[in-house]
């Protein structure tokens, strides 16, 4: 896979991992992107989620509205990606009942 990253998006991101709360990151995820593109990537993250749950994708269709395109996506990145997903979901796993 070409490798997409530069400095600069290094720097977006060591950017982003400088945010402390879920208010910071609320805020510049609303002056970042659009209203439909929050939308699309809590999408994603969710369909991301219920696939790592074992859902199958009628389920995750249904209660996502996502289309089974875009589960497929999801799937093969979760499977076959960075792991970016799975670390992310198993975090967040940890950190379910706390204050997060």
């Amino acid at each position: 896979m070409k490798n997409i990253f530069d400095d600069r998006s290094r720097r977006l991101f060591f950017a982003i991992h400088e945010l402390d709360t879920v208010d910071e990151f609320e805020s510049f995820f609303a002056d970042a992107f659009t209203v439909k593109e929050i939308e699309e990537f809590t999408m994603r993250f969710t369909v991301a989620e219920m696939l790592y749950d074992g859902k199958v994708y009628s389920e995750i269709s249904k209660e996502t509205g996502a289309s089974t395109a875009t589960i497929s996506r999801v799937n093969r990145a979760l499977k076959y990606g960075e792991g970016g997903y799975k670390t992310a979901i198993e975090r967040l796993k940890l950190t379910e009942g706390t204050n997060i």
